[in-house]
């Protein structure tokens, strides 16, 4: 089994190798199950709503991930990730008071179960579970272990989420000035042809995406192109020839 002197070294390639937050969760599977040889690991983020939310497995779960959702308290899972506290069943994990089968997950079958949470600045901000099809016990070393791992790895997770969090945010805030300057565009480019041709403003709006359909040219740009003729014109017909 691995010291936690190697793992700190694995751990520190992870963060520093500029891996995205799924890339990142996806080696914490990774090692997990290298440290524990386990049939099966699955690692939950928990969202703002106190949800824990399944990110990574390591079988395929493409119709899971993102989808399946544990409230707090609810499950083992959810339990550890209230009471902040390792949960460790030899055998029989499925018979524990606390668990609760969820669908799509065959791991649910399985004997042995190693639930540990996922801490940043003493915050669980999520879990990892481990699982074995046969039972067996988990050596205080590897619980241990596994605890290590989520104390230096939550820490490099939650900023991860904070940077894609910002991004996404920065994103959306461009989207919104972009749509604002289209509007904008579209607003002059329809009081140019109201102007010019004598046509209400539901008239020209109608003329403009009827010809930004017919030539196959976003609103934005068929806009652009209108004033842009206007402006070199200096105010005459634009292009000198019929309406556009």
């Amino acid at each position: 089994m691995a010291s936690q002197l190697d793992l700190l070294h694995q751990i520190s390639k992870i963060v520093s190798s500029g891996s995205t937050l799924d890339e990142m969760l996806q080696e914490l599977v990774r090692l997990t199950v290298a440290v524990t040889s386990c049939d099966a690991c699955l690692l939950y983020l928990a969202e703002p709503d106190g949800d824990e939310v399944l990110r990574a497995s390591q079988l395929p779960h493409i119709a899971e991930i993102g989808q399946i959702r544990i409230k707090a308290g609810e499950g083992v899972t959810g339990w550890v990730a209230e009471h902040k506290s390792v949960v460790a069943l030899d055998a029989n994990a499925y018979a524990d008071k606390r668990f609760k089968k969820l669908p799509g997950l065959v791991e649910d079958t399985y004997e042995a179960f190693l639930s540990v949470p996922l801490v940043s600045r003493g915050e669980v901000i999520g879990v990892i579970n481990v699982h074995h099809k046969q039972p067996r016990q988990h050596p205080k070393e590897e619980i241990a272990l596994l605890t290590f791992m989520g104390e230096q790895m939550g820490g490099a997770i939650a900023k991860s989420r904070l940077h894609a969090e910002n991004a996404r945010l920065q994103e959306e805030t461009l989207e919104m000035k972009r749509q604002l300057e289209t509007r904008k565009l579209v607003e002059r480019a329809k009081g140019i042809l109201q102007s010019k041709y004598k046509l209400t403003e539901e008239a020209a709006y109608l003329r403009l995406r009827n010809e930004s359909r017919r030539l196959r040219r976003p609103m934005r740009d068929l806009a652009e192109a209108i004033i842009l003729a206007e402006d070199v014109s200096g105010g005459s017909k634009i292009g000198g020839g019929e309406p556009v």
